[in-house]
């Protein structure tokens, strides 16, 4: 049996990536990423040349995970890199890992930059409990019922969203609970890292009309 490793990659800034994360893309027989042209430009960085890479993403995971779970049969060594970040969190992973899991394959995590992590440690919210909402729904009325939900929680809340989506998505969290503290982390170690701090309804009148751009992590607290 082969060895499926999840590896954690930089979240912007290239820098971020273990040595021990270089090693395991170096040694590994197959690198599954889910953007290789950005896998690419991660592995010219840092002078590393991978043996195989192939593509694995949400669109193909059902497709792709029984093809890599006959490589780990075979005694394969395959490495997982998803976009950004962490393997796993809002990111295909789960299905491949399950398998494995499942067929007592080894699943060996390689840890490093988390968006959830690195906004939350920024945020000066509390960050001794949290819960992870994962991207907000598209649907404004699955948004509104979710964000009511989330409302609820005693800790720290945090969540993707789309600057596509972000406008509306502040329009209705100021109805639904505008006096929460909201941290916006956006482009988060990245050139235009910015991080926007107040109360909801406070953020969502002081950004009206701004036309937003790049990676946004959203934190609430009661």
């Amino acid at each position: 049996m082969g060895t499926l490793y999840l590896v954690s990659v930089p979240i912007g800034n290239l820098e971020d990536i273990t040595m021990r994360a270089l090693r395991i893309l170096r040694e590994a027989d197959i690198i599954a990423a889910e953007d290789t042209r950005r896998l690419g430009i991660l592995l010219s960085r840092h002078g590393v040349e991978a043996k195989r890479v192939v593509s694995f993403h949400d669109r193909n995971e059902h497709a792709m995970t029984p093809r890599l779970m006959g490589l780990l049969r075979e005694g394969k060594s395959i490495a997982l890199c998803p976009e950004a970040g962490t393997p796993g969190i809002s990111d295909p992973a789960f299905l491949l890992v399950r398998e494995a899991v499942r067929e007592g394959i080894l699943v060996v995590p390689v840890p490093g930059p988390s968006a959830v992590l690195a906004g939350l440690v920024a945020s000066g919210l509390p960050s001794d409990r949290f819960h992870f909402a994962g991207f907000l729904p598209k649907g404004k009325g699955q948004r509104r019922s979710a964000l009511k939900s989330l409302s609820e929680r005693k800790e720290t809340v945090v969540c993707f969203e789309s600057p596509h989506r972000i406008a509306d998505t502040l329009d209705i969290a100021a109805e639904v609970l505008p006096e929460h503290r909201l941290v916006i982390a956006r482009e988060l170690t990245k050139l235009h890292e910015e991080l926007l701090r107040g109360t909801v309804a406070e953020l969502a009148k002081s950004t009206a009309g701004r036309e937003w751009r790049g990676e946004l992590v959203l934190l609430l607290s009661p």
